[in-house]
């Protein structure tokens, strides 16, 4: 048995050696890019519109060897899936240097950020915030439910939510929401959509990580953020009973952080 296992290990290194090599030349290429972006600031916001893309990728062979690990070990490799999760946070901060990591920031205080990237097509930024959020949805399902980081993922879906709104042009993109001949219609429809759902999902998990861990007043009061930019987003598309709605949710979610306070049952 200990023969076979040894073999097994030895197939698998083997394996991985492709993968480890793609890693190193990926990360051989943000150290350049980085030296790059510290020598010369031009067009610095799409460098980094690129390192976001690369983490992405390196984040995939990092779960592909873990992947590996499963099918000829029966075993995870937890190192590779934290190195992955390393690297997801790195494609992230990439995006936050670019347009912010504020939650609830109107497009007003952030347009002069979005306005670095301009020459990005919608398409694109769209197509980079859907492969981002796949690599996380892989992650996360490839460490399971009974992960020790199950808590902390809160905080990575919530900075990703937070840069896939603030990386969208809303000025733009109000525009081609509303105009159904618009070659970036459908894209824009369904980019505001994604936003909405990523904005709302964070919310309940940031109240839900409140309620069920830390009892920590500051997850609350982002739970009511993310309600906050779920609300401007439905007021930017029109859905006004909706945002009435959130509205209401906000002050009852402000009340209850406000009574469990009194009462001592928060931090």
């Amino acid at each position: 048995m200990a023969k076979i296992n040894t073999e097994s290990r030895e197939i698998y290194g083997m394996k991985c050696e492709p993968y480890k090599s793609m890693i190193n030349e990926s990360l051989e290429k943000e150290k350049n890019m980085l030296a790059l972006i510290e020598k010369d600031k031009t067009g610095n916001a799409y460098k980094r519109l690129l390192l976001c893309d690369e983490m992405i990728y390196v984040s995939t062979l990092y779960m592909a060897m873990n992947s590996l690990s499963v099918t000829l070990l029966s075993t995870k490799n937890n190192d590779a899936l934290n190195d992955a999760r390393k690297t997801l946070y790195k494609a992230i901060i990439y995006l936050e240097d670019i347009v912010t990591n504020v939650v609830d920031a109107q497009y007003s205080e952030i347009e002069d950020k979005v306005e670095q990237i301009k020459n990005t097509p919608l398409s694109k930024r769209y197509e980079l915030i859907r492969k981002l959020g796949l690599a996380i949805r892989l992650l996360i399902d490839a460490f399971g439910e009974n992960s020790k980081w199950f808590w902390s993922f809160v905080e990575l879906r919530g900075r990703f939510a937070t840069v896939a709104k603030n990386i969208l042009d809303w000025k733009q993109g109000t525009k081609d929401y509303f105009d159904s001949q618009s070659p970036d219609y459908d894209n824009t429809v369904y980019f505001i959509r994604l936003i909405k759902k990523l904005v709302d999902d964070s919310a309940a998990d940031y109240r839900n990580r409140y309620e069920k861990s830390t009892h920590r007043q500051d997850d609350m009061r982002l739970a009511i953020n993310y309600l906050i930019a779920s609300r401007r987003i439905c007021v930017i598309i029109g859905n006004a009973d909706e945002a009435e709605e959130i509205k209401k949710k906000a002050l009852v979610w402000r009340e209850k952080m406000e009574t469990d306070r009194k009462k001592g049952l928060s931090k």
